[in-house]
């Protein structure tokens, strides 16, 4: 076991069942934890571009998922593994092994508890094994080139024909839709009324390109495409893909948003990248090694007092987030239910800016050379982290909007005008 294998557990009293199940993650862990992959991988699952990566993550995640590392507290009638409290458990310990990180991550983080909190039984049951397993992946139809931060603006349209349901409209900012066979769908069925008008959809994607559905790539400044727009013309479903009621759509809206925000019940089944650090351990592992191989005229940038520093403070940010998580396993140290998750999510998401940032300063000159360059220091991962970060920090709701969640439901503050 290497000497940050402990890193990102959390501490704490486990029931028997849980420290029976946190041995039998560590013995499956050591016996079957992936080598060196065979393909380069992206830093998270958003930037996943070609299908040899999609295909690695996607093998990784049924193994994991078949071994019951995945859906862990799920009843069994939906896939799950029906324990208590134990997808923590996995979490802690795939993140300590530092494994690949799962693909389907609008699935396991938002479709999921989603689809159970809200769908009717035989969905729950159709839907639910092959996303835990990762066959099917999916993505979330939120965004709009004209609604963003006013998320109840959305404009999609769903017009009822009989049983059937006919969609036209334009989603934007869509992670994942290039590889994904299913859809979480925010949209429109009547337009007299802002939020009582909205509705829920699970929408097939994949098997209807071309007949209803087309998706278009977005190439970001790295490179990638991660994101994507996907435009609904005509688009026929069965009234069976609807979660809830008519006019519940931002209700279940709520569910996907508080679960994206880590805040749920249900905790997301996702494991830290083996390529790169996680949000709490990447400056306590890396950036102290990449200052003392940074050359300065008079020496490295660890010789640097302020760069020293200032990896110091955000070593010091980390581990107040690292302890703010193990705070939210204690209902005692919770003085609202969702301040620590909705404040975990905007610290996490500036941290790993920071960090990234930090990283670069330390490079100096040689953060201008990218991914591909044999020059580029660490690979080119820094310059490419930090322009990602911007993804992060607007995903789930902007830090500002998060900012304006805490003030106003967890302080009580009036609203901002």
């Amino acid at each position: 076991m290497d000497s940050h294998s402990d890193m990102g557990r959390t501490s704490g009293k486990d029931t028997q069942e849980q420290t029976e199940f946190r041995q039998y993650c560590r013995d499956w862990l050591a016996q079957n934890k992936p080598g060196e992959p065979p393909v380069r991988l992206p830093l998270t699952a958003l930037e996943i571009m070609t299908e040899a990566q999609m295909a690695y993550l996607k093998s990784w995640q049924k193994a994991a998922y078949e071994a019951g590392l995945v859906g862990c507290d799920y009843p069994e009638s939906v896939g799950g593994g029906g324990r208590t409290g134990c997808q923590r458990i996995a979490n802690e310990e795939m993140r300590a092994a530092r494994t690949p990180f799962f693909p389907n991550l609008v699935g396991l983080g938002m479709a999921a508890a989603t689809i159970y909190y809200h769908g009717r039984n035989e969905l729950k049951e159709r839907l639910l094994p092959p996303l835990f397993s990762g066959e099917h992946i999916w993505c979330q139809g939120f965004s709009e080139p004209g609604a963003g931060s006013d998320l109840a603006s959305v404009q999609t349209f769903a017009d009822q024909r009989g049983d059937k349901w006919i969609i036209n409209g334009h989603k934007v900012w869509t992670s994942l839709a290039h590889f994904a066979d299913w859809m979480i769908l925010l949209l429109r069925t009547d337009k007299s009324h802002k939020y009582e008008g909205l509705s829920y959809f699970v929408v097939p994607i994949r098997s209807n390109l071309g007949k209803g559905v087309t998706v278009r790539p977005l190439i970001k400044m790295t490179g990638e495409t991660g994101f994507n727009e996907v435009i609904f013309e005509d688009l026929e479903v069965d009234d069976g893909c609807r979660l809830d009621e008519l006019g519940k759509g931002w209700q279940v809206a709520m569910t996907t948003l508080t679960h994206e925000r880590d805040a749920g019940e249900l905790v997301t089944p996702a494991a830290g990248g083996m390529r790169n650090e996680s949000a709490f351990n990447a400056t306590a592992i890396a950036l102290p090694g990449l200052a003392r191989n940074a050359e300065r005229d008079d020496g490295t940038a660890a010789d640097d007092p302020l760069l020293r520093d200032r990896i110091v403070q955000q070593f010091i940010r980390e581990q107040a987030i690292a302890q703010n998580m193990r705070r939210s396993r204690i209902p005692a140290l919770q003085d609202h239910p969702m301040r620590l998750p909705l404040q975990n999510k905007l610290l996490m998401s500036e941290v790993a800016q920071d960090t990234a940032n930090l990283a670069m300063d330390i490079e100096g000159a040689g953060a201008s050379l990218y991914v591909g360059d044999s020059n580029a220091p660490a690979k080119g991962q820094w310059p490419k982290s930090y322009m990602n970060t911007f993804g992060f920090t607007i995903a789930a709701g902007t830090s500002e909007v998060q900012r304006n969640i805490l003030g106003e439901r967890v302080l009580g503050l009036a609203k901002s005008k």
